[in-house]
């Protein structure tokens, strides 16, 4: 009988950990370290007091990661780096608005910095998403 608990309690750990949300199983991608906290009080970060307002940071991630806030409770950051080819010196995408574009030549891949997808092709990969939180007057990006 203990065997049996313990090998039920090893694949629910097992399920768990494969069930990560920050994984796409993107063969493009890595997984970068990303430890970021933003303080709002700060000017370089005011426009993400401000909902619909969008911010890149080019100091870490792949290519740089835009944070996106959607109501000052709910904010979005995502990779910069175009999730459907391999990184190089044309792959960090543009921002205008709220929608990534990669520069590449021959690319159409348009991404919404709100949900990540792919504008042109839903069936593509999605943009690489980080996890936000806000406390107090900070934002907080890991991954």
């Amino acid at each position: 009988m203990k065997k049996f608990a313990f090998l039920l309690l090893l694949i629910a750990v097992i399920a768990c950990k494969s069930n990560d949300d920050n994984v796409d199983d993107n063969p493009f991608l890595t997984s970068p370290l990303v430890n970021l906290n933003l303080n709002l009080n700060l000017p370089q970060y005011n426009p993400l007091k401000f909902p619909g307002n969008s911010l890149i940071i080019t100091q870490q991630g792949i290519r740089g990661i835009v944070i996106y806030n959607v109501d000052n409770n709910m904010y979005h950051a995502f990779e910069l780096s175009d999730p459907n080819h391999a990184p190089n010196d044309c792959s960090q995408m543009e921002v205008d608005g709220i929608e990534a574009t990669c520069p590449c030549e021959n690319d159409t891949n348009k991404y919404n910095i709100v949900t990540g997808q792919n504008t042109v092709d839903p069936s593509l990969y999605p943009m690489q998403r980080y996890r936000v939180e806000r406390v107090g007057d900070n934002v907080r990006v890991t991954n």
